[in-house]
This record gives C-alpha cells, structure tokens and sequence, in this order.
C-alpha cells in the first residue's frame, strides 16, 4: 500500500473511517486535524497515512480527550524512525509480498525471522505485518490467485503465531477476555495479532476464532469467567449482526463487549447504539482502552 500518493477523495475516507465528510471538513478547517491536497478544482484528495491519523484521532475521541486537544496529543507522540512506508520496513515489506506471491515458504521464512532477530516482536508486528496485511488486502481484491495467497499466507500466519501464542498463554496471569471472530468472520489473523499484544498487556485471552455464534460467546464467557468480550469484524457485519446479534451478546455477556476491526470504524455508532464498545483497527490503542477498562472496574468493585 503506497501512503505518499493523495489520491483517495473524501467520500472514500468517510467509507474508510465511519467519519462523514462534514465532520472531516470541520477538524481541517477548525483544528487543522487533517490537511489534504487539493485538486485544480478544489477537490480534497487524501492519503492512507491520512486515514491512519483520523483513526488515531477517533480513538483519543474514544478515551474521552476533548476534540481541542487532539492535535496537541497526537503531534507529541514520538515519531518512529522507520515507517512501513519507507527505508529498511518498506523494503522488507515488498521481500514477504514478493515471496507471497511465489507461495515461497522458505523465503517468508528467511525474511520474518530475520525481521524477529533484529526487532522485538511487537515491533516487527506493528510496523510490518501490520502494514503488510493492509497492502496484501488490497492487492488481492484484484488479482488472479489472489484467494489463494490470501490462504497460504494466513496458514502460514496462523502457525508462526498460534506457537508463539501458546507459548505465552502458559505464563498469562491478568485478567480472562473472550476473544472471537464475528458471526461470518473468517480471517483469524487480526485477532491473533490482538491476543499477543493482550498478553503482553497483562491479560490473558480465551481464543475462539473464525465465524463463532453469538450464543457460544456468551456460553464461554461464563464458563470461564472472564471479565470481557472482544469480537473481531473486518469485513462487513454479517445481516443482522449489529441489530440482533450484537444487541443480544451484549445483554446475554452480563460484562463489557468490545468490536474491532475495520468493521469498528465504518460502524461506530451502530456499534454503540448496541451497547458495545468500539475499538476501531489500531490494535494497540484497543488493548489499552480495555485494560483500563476492566481496570476501572476492579477499583470499583
């Protein structure tokens, strides 16, 4: 995914983040949030590192900070000396595409591991594979095999970090959270990412997976105690979800639910509207609003 070419007019941002396109005429010319490129005849044209950054302000909107206060919040934020839009990330993101669209096993091999004998984990996740499921997502819209390199490089995900999540999951202490991929949901991946950087927070997660009932959600919350339910939604709500099955999760959960994904940006409201909490893409961002979430709640309790 390139981020330097302002292409993407402001219908297709609204689309992306769930902000209308009025709301976003409103942080550019009253806080100065957004400034995007002009067209000779006025049209705005934005980036994708635009779209990141109106998330990033929906997400402090989330914690409660004051519209007037985010752009001072967000331009304090340390800058990362290395993007996945640039220098030695970028090109070690087009390395794993490449050997993606090889079905290379050995070669994505060669490239990831040398990325973890270089970065922490975390880092390697959120400034590469990140980066790269965004830019492989819209590659395979388009392309001849692309279903099929989708599934080689989730197979090939979900074993690199099913281990690794195994792994941490013997020594989790902190809080259970039922996590689960929305009634029709089949990409696992995003929800993986979620559960390490869970773990790393302190809390531990009770993984159901791809495309789980609302019902049983509800059924392993409460057998094992768990103190909240994170769902995962990339794609479209499945018809009815919003109206009927989240509304129902929500009431049958007895705890807070959550929604991410993309699914959490484009439908905030509706989301809210059911009871539950939006959490957007940023998988950082999430973790945080829910452990001082249930944080909040043990001092209360």
């Amino acid at each position: 995914m390139e981020t330097t070419d302002a292409n993407l007019p402001i219908r297709t941002i609204a689309s992306l983040t769930g902000v209308n396109a009025v709301t976003l005429r409103a942080w550019e010319r009253r806080y100065g949030l957004v400034r995007p490129a002009r067209t000779p005849k006025g049209h705005r044209l934005y980036t994708h590192q635009h779209v990141e950054r109106i998330r990033r302000v929906l997400a402090l909107i989330e914690r409660g900070v004051p519209i007037s206060r985010v752009r001072e919040l967000i331009d304090a934020e340390p800058r990362k000396e290395m993007t996945a839009g640039s220098g030695p990330w970028r090109e070690t993101l087009e390395q794993m595409s490449a050997a993606i669209a090889c079905f290379d096993e050995r070669e994505l091999d060669r490239i990831y591991d040398g990325a973890l004998s270089v970065y922490p984990v975390e880092e390697v996740t959120s400034r590469l594979l990140l980066p790269l499921l965004v830019h492989l997502g819209d590659r395979w819209q388009d392309l001849a095999g692309g279903i099929a390199e989708e599934h080689f490089f989730a197979m090939y995900l979900r074993s690199k970090l099913g281990a690794r999540l195994q792994h941490r999951m013997r020594y989790a202490t902190g809080p259970r959270i039922v996590a689960a991929c929305a009634p029709g949901e089949q990409h696992e991946i995003g929800l993986i990412l979620f559960a390490l950087q869970a773990h790393a927070a302190g809390l531990q997660t009770v993984m159901l997976g791809a495309d789980t009932p609302v019902n049983d959600v509800v059924v392993a919350r409460q057998r094992s105690a768990a103190r909240a339910v994170v769902i995962s939604s990339s794609l479209a709500p499945a018809a009815g979800f919003l109206s009927d099955a989240l509304p129902r999760l929500v009431r049958g959960a007895g705890v807070p639910v959550f929604v991410g994904g993309a699914a959490a940006s484009s439908h905030r409201r509706e989301i809210a509207a059911a009871g539950a909490t939006p959490l957007g893409v940023e998988i950082d961002d999430g973790v945080q609003l829910i452990a001082t979430r249930l944080g909040a709640l043990e001092e209360g309790s």
